[in-house]
């Protein structure tokens, strides 16, 4: 006799979940019987979500920079819906440039986006969840936290940020029962990998490349033969924040086909 979906009764707080990794890791929680309140700053893919999946799925815009309008959200959130037991911080931007191209202000938006927006996100979460002794944070890294790339100095070192404090927030509130956890994906179809790609006219010959891997720019190929889909990002996700990961935290899941050779 099936015991039914793990998630069921759970409330998971998604951010950036209108399209791409998020919108797949909203599909996911739901799929195992979570309710999501799923944010993003475009208002299209959450009113898509809502349409899918109905009740299971609370839509609110967010802009996960400003603390006070996260804070205002968390709080009404568990007023109305309940106790947040999962949050996952899949909000993110890329500024692709050489660094001495980089402006100040893309530096600065990377960093107020990937970096402070999980700060802001994890630290309303976390101080609730440490309250009732139970509770998951996942955030959603990539491999590039922990491998240099060319043209991605600020999208690199924002996320290493994030792995970071996501770790060190673990190590605070383990003692009170929550796991806090990172996914490091590497190349995902998503609409940020093809903007990578803005210059190519061939989107087969682009995959091929990011497979194969690029000598002159320093890059190795994905072993495993393909890119991610974002529900590979989004399983990893349901898996870390399920009770079949109990014993799991501080930990960074690669999930890249094995592209960085684990470096």
């Amino acid at each position: 006799m099936s015991a039914g979906p793990e998630l069921a009764g759970r409330l998971a707080l998604v951010t950036g979940a209108g399209r791409g990794i998020g919108e797949a890791v909203v599909a996911a929680l739901v799929e195992q019987g979570a309710r999501v309140l799923a944010t993003d700053l475009a208002p299209d893919g959450l009113a898509a979500l809502a349409g899918k999946f109905g009740e299971q799925v609370v839509p609110r815009p967010l802009d996960v920079t400003d603390a006070a309008a996260v804070e205002t959200l968390v709080a009404e959130a568990e007023h109305t819906l309940g106790p947040v037991d999962i949050a996952v911080n899949v909000a993110g931007i890329l500024r692709s440039s050489d660094v001495v191209d980089l402006t100040d202000e893309d530096w600065a938006a990377t960093f107020a986006v990937n970096a402070n927006g999980v700060f802001h996100v994890s630290r309303s979460v976390a101080r609730r969840m440490a309250g009732r002794a139970r509770g998951s944070v996942v955030t959603v890294a990539s491999n590039a936290a922990g491998i240099p790339r060319a043209g991605m100095a600020a999208y690199a070192a924002s996320k290493a940020a994030a792995v970071m404090f996501t770790k060190c927030l673990g190590l605070e509130v383990a003692a009170r029962g929550v796991r806090c956890n990172t996914v490091s994906p590497g190349s995902t179809l998503t609409d940020m990998q093809r903007a990578l790609w803005s210059g190519s006219t061939d989107q087969e010959a682009a995959v091929r490349r990011v497979v194969e891997g690029d000598l002159a720019s320093h890059r190795t190929g994905i072993p495993l033969g393909r890119i991610a889909d974002p529900a590979d990002i989004a399983d990893a996700v349901v898996f870390l924040v399920s009770d079949r990961a109990r014993h799991i935290t501080m930990h960074d899941l690669y999930v890249d086909g094995g592209a960085t050779l684990r470096a």
